[in-house]
């Protein structure tokens, strides 16, 4: 065996490191973490800051930098291509990101090749009361950068509108500030260089089934290696699960497939992973496109690693290395795999969260499973950042199953095991 490849992570966490270090080969691998998660998303997020504290990292590093890989949405994902450049790696150009990443521009790039998005428009949130007048409700406000459904609001009518630009203009700029730097190192198009990225993207409400396409293109092929299913929580827009096979009908997979590879090959984004986001209603069988995302979702690394035997975080190290991923077909070792979030839809004060003998233990009792605790001791729930607009997320179990009632039955016994103990906090009037 040769010298180990030296790979370079931009935010690795605890979390994703046991993921990577159980990649197939992994004794191939020496991972480099460069900066962790909370200094780069803490209260205020600095893009160049974060690139040049990144920078300095690497300058110092006395041997060959082999890649550089990161999973985490902007910043990281927009870090990822200019570091790699900058240290003479391959990388996808910088405009083919944003292309995906700028919620705006990317919906009229979809406006010229697909008929499967909804009506949309621009509201700039310093000025504008309304949304424009071509929109009908139901309405989902949200800036034009944004991630995990923060500062996104599903709106039925106009008060609730001009509550939701409220609460957006005061926190635009955590997301939106940074994201303008990001820009400046591009010469937009006038159209995307006048909206910038602090104002707001509305569109009509899409109804049906939730799913996400992943898929990555090597060499100019685009290849698509799974769907995976989003299962919200009962009369919320908050998810409980992502579950992985997607139980969709195959003639909706086929269409998925050809809108996926049509939109990709028009973007670019050759050597990188890759997820989409669709609605499909039953009813109608209409397919509308959500957002394309220029990275894989390290939600669904396990997800993929018990299904199929290679986790998405492997593809990505693949590619970046540049090979091909090869990415297999049904060898993991169970049929069946989700992610399940447990949440309040409370705020919250945390007295106590589980200890790590109490996760272990449910782990030894009940197979196949990982629990990822979110909210730990002293902390407010409403002041966790990257969360949704209508919950609280407090641990994560990734779930290996044999079905989708295995897999409801361990969720079940795992959440019931998770001794956190939160007191009510009132709301700020």
């Amino acid at each position: 065996m040769g010298a180990r490849k030296n790979v370079f992570v931009i935010g690795l966490d605890e979390h994703n490191r046991q993921i990577l270090e159980g990649v197939n080969d992994a004794a191939q691998y020496r991972f480099h973490p460069v900066l962790t998660y909370e200094e780069i998303y803490g209260p205020q997020i600095s893009f160049n800051g974060a690139l040049q504290a990144a920078q300095r990292v690497l300058d110092s590093f006395d041997g060959p930098i082999d890649a550089i890989i990161g999973f985490w949405d902007f910043p990281v994902s927009a870090m990822v291509p200019l570091l790699r450049r900058r240290y003479g790696l391959p990388a996808a150009s910088l405009e083919e990101l944003i292309k995906c990443e700028h919620k705006y521009w990317s919906r009229l790039i979809q406006r010229e090749i697909l008929d499967e998005y909804p009506p949309f428009g621009l509201v700039d949130p310093a000025h504008d009361q309304n949304p424009p007048q071509h929109l009908r409700y139901p309405l989902w406000i949200k800036p034009v950068k944004s991630f995990s459904s923060v500062l996104a609001f599903g709106v039925a009518d106009q008060d609730a509108f001009r509550q939701a630009l409220g609460t957006i203009r005061e926190g635009i700029g955590r997301i939106g500030e940074p994201f303008d730097a990001l820009l400046e190192h591009l010469e937009l198009p006038p159209e995307i260089a006048a909206v910038g990225g602090q104002m707001c993207l509305a569109e009509e409400a899409i109804a049906g089934r939730q799913l996400t396409v992943e898929g990555y293109r090597y060499q100019g092929e685009v290849v698509l290696y799974g769907v995976i299913d989003s299962v919200r929580y009962d009369n919320s827009p908050s998810f409980l699960r992502f579950q992985y096979p997607s139980t969709l009908p195959e003639q909706v997979t086929a269409r998925l497939d050809d809108i996926s590879t049509r939109l990709v090959t028009a973007i670019g984004l050759d050597g990188m992973t890759f997820n989409i986001e669709y609605f499909w209603d039953p009813g109608t069988d209409a397919i509308t496109l959500l957002e394309i995302n220029p990275r894989h979702s390290q939600s669904h690394a396990e997800l993929f690693a018990d299904v199929d035997g290679m986790s998405n975080h492997e593809v990505m190290l693949r590619l970046a290395l540049g090979r091909d991923p090869d990415f297999p077909h049904r060898k993991g070792r169970y049929p069946m795999a989700a992610k399940c979030f447990v949440r309040r839809f409370t705020d919250g004060y945390v007295r106590r969260h589980p200890t790590g003998e109490e996760i272990q233990a449910i782990e030894r009792i009940v197979p196949g499973i990982t629990i990822d605790l979110i909210a730990h001791t002293g902390d407010v729930l409403s002041e966790k950042p990257h969360r949704d607009s209508y919950s609280y997320h407090v641990a994560s179990v990734y779930i290996g199953a044999a079905d989708e009632t295995d897999l409801t039955a361990k969720f079940d016994q795992v959440a019931a095991a998770l001794v956190y103990e939160i007191d009510d906090v009132a709301p700020e009037m």
